[in-house]
């Protein structure tokens, strides 16, 4: 496979500044991490704080933590009531509390206020609830604090860079205060899950999703990879919004203006990337969020040679997190049916231009089989908007539709394109709800004893089917997975747990391996290595209980192992920079990990 690997003009990957340290990869300027656990620590902020400072501080603040011996060095006596309680219990009652609430949007305000006032009691409660605490703070409730986030704004978290930056983008970012930067979460807010443009709306509370979505994606990466929280950076770019709705609504948080294109926006994003580099170094992982597919291609297509980038969500070639856990869906999908890829017979189906998920696939066929690409690729069949994908439309496809373009009749429905092609699998990436019908459904288990029927679009009201409505339809055969999660169904006295196929799953663990490794460039094998890793985790004990994933309450051990698993391919491939290579990548990975305990202070 050809590398995308660009050589750097003039200077060496192993000339590069290594920056990091232990601790999630980012130098540990106060010790912090080379301090045993009951060795206590200094809390620096720009002074030591102490008294009210240390109280309103999220990275210190204990809150009923504080020791009677800390509360008088730190002047905190009188500050707070008498009682002293352990993390472990403060744990405890937050969990109570939470469960009062009924309507998830409370508990993510709940949430995001903990977040704001105590990090590390959020990210021990976030870690050690994933299973409960995940659909909360990500997806689906996630697309409903979006729409909402300007009515509950309290304060920013992360940087905004809009049209009026442009020109100083560089001293927007030198007012971050934290100089360490190891991964920014990057959006234009034009796409955002299946809601389309929210604009600036979408942004900003640095956890699960502030800066909406981009808060949202850092706190995985603390959450479930282990990046320290001080090495993230949530950014919202805002050229302004479509959304007639937001520029009407005298609260609109975000410029009110039709949305930049062409060379102003292209200039803002070259200033942005450039300025990136310079502050942050060559290493800075800079993903892009949410953009719609116009900008996807474009951007990555530019930085993915000059920078460490790539994109998770837009249905980009071979780019995305987003993209990897879904192969790994397949890929353990079709496992202990049919063994690999390659022993496939009929051909897979998608609902809309999912071409990053289609260009895996057939990458993963060619490594199996050692048939071009090109062959491979004709396993794969496209349905967009207006039908099957075929070779007499080529005159009216976007460029990157134009590779999935076959020969074959036009096919207008995608209910006639199924009865057509036979498909095996049908994956929907259509942010468009409801378009896996009864009809489609029954026609897909006509044609496969047990069909891969993959409802990805999110939220969960843009599914494009029910995990009821797929084991309904296909008489309790199918295999069922989401993107957003849908409760156990009993049908004809038997229990399915639907599958979700969470990106949670992929990205933490696939940033990690690359600021561990020192990675300079996102290589198609690394994406490859990510999702094949995920997939050797799923044991046949999850597959005797309906899970297709292995349970989240293992995420930080299966991060770490699909970090190791990247940085090694990392390694193979010349790209990593961190020398000599750790001879235990996994131990090495867990090692690196932020651990949201309480420390003691002198």
């Amino acid at each position: 496979m050809e590398s995308t690997f660009k050589e750097l003009s003039g200077e060496s990957v192993l000339d590069l500044k290594d920056k990091t340290g232990i601790g999630g990869g980012v130098e540990d300027v106060y010790g912090e991490d080379r301090a045993s656990q009951d060795q206590p620590i200094t809390p620096w902020t720009v002074s030591v704080a102490s008294g009210y400072s240390l109280l309103r501080d999220p990275r210190h603040n204990k809150g009923l933590a504080f020791t009677d011996k800390e509360r008088d060095a730190h002047y905190l006596t009188g500050l707070l009531p008498p009682v002293v309680l352990s993390q472990e219990l403060q744990e405890k009652r937050l969990m109570h509390n939470l469960r009062q609430y009924e309507v998830p949007l409370h508990r993510y305000i709940a949430m995001m206020a903990l977040q704001e006032r105590n990090e590390k009691l959020f990210y021990k409660l976030l870690m050690d609830n994933v299973e409960e605490l995940l659909p909360v703070v990500y997806t689906p409730t996630v697309g409903e604090a979006c729409q909402k986030y300007g009515s509950i704004f309290k304060r920013p978290q992360g940087l905004y860079i809009s049209l009026k930056e442009k020109g100083k983008v560089l001293e927007v970012l030198k007012n971050w205060p934290e100089k360490s930067i190891q991964v920014i979460v990057v959006t234009d807010g034009e796409r955002i899950l299946g809601l389309g443009d929210l604009g600036c709306q979408i942004t900003n509370f640095e956890s699960f999703a502030g800066n909406g979505i981009p808060v949202g994606k850092l706190s995985l990466y603390t959450a479930l990879g282990g990046v320290r929280p001080s090495a993230c950076l949530p950014i919202t770019i805002d050229v302004g919004t479509n959304n007639k709705k937001l520029l009407e609504d005298e609260f609109y948080i975000g410029l009110k203006q039709n949305r930049a294109t062409g060379q102003e926006y292209a200039e803002l994003l070259e200033e942005f990337m450039s300025a990136v580099k310079q502050n942050y170094g060559e290493k800075v992982l800079v993903q892009f969020e949410d953009f719609a597919n116009h900008n996807a291609f474009d951007l990555l297509a530019k930085y993915r040679t000059t920078h460490l980038v790539f994109n998770d969500d837009i249905q980009i070639t071979l780019s995305y997190s987003w993209v990897l856990e879904r192969l790994a869906w397949i890929y353990i999908s079709v496992h202990p049916c049919l063994g690999f890829f390659s022993e496939l017979t009929s051909t897979f189906g998608f609902f809309k231009a999912g071409t990053g998920i289609a260009e895996l696939i057939a990458l993963q066929i060619s490594k199996e089989t050692n048939a071009p690409l090109e062959q491979t690729r004709k396993k794969i069949w496209l349905v967009d908007s207006k039908g099957l994908i075929v070779c007499s439309r080529k005159g009216a496809l976007q460029h990157f539709k134009v590779p999935w373009a076959h020969e074959h009749e036009p096919v207008k429905e995608l209910l006639d394109a199924v009865k057509e092609i036979k498909p095996t699998v049908l994956i929907g990436t259509s942010g468009v709800g409801r378009t896996f019908t009864k009809e489609v459904v029954e026609a897909m288990a006509s044609i496969n004893q047990k069909p891969l029927i993959l409802a990805l679009s999110n939220p969960t009201s843009q599914s494009e089917c029910t995990a009821e409505e797929a084991y309904t339809w296909s008489e309790g055969r199918a295999i069922f997975a989401s993107g957003s999660p849908f409760q156990p169904v009993e049908y004809n006295g038997n229990v399915f747990v639907p599958g979700q196929a969470n990106n949670a799953y992929i990205f933490p663990g696939f940033g990690l391996g690359l600021i561990m490794s020192g990675t300079v460039r996102v290589h198609d094998d690394l994406l490859l290595a990510a999702s094949e890793a995920l997939a050797n985790q799923a044991t046949e004990g999850n597959y005797a209980k309906g899970l297709i994933y292995p349970p989240f309450t293992n995420i930080r051990k299966i991060s770490a192992n699909i970090a190791a698993t990247v940085a090694a391919r990392a390694y193979e491939l010349g790209l990593a920079s961190r020398l000599p290579r750790p001879k235990d990548l996994v131990n090495f990975a867990e090692s690196c990990m932020y651990t949201p305990v309480y420390r003691s202070y002198r």
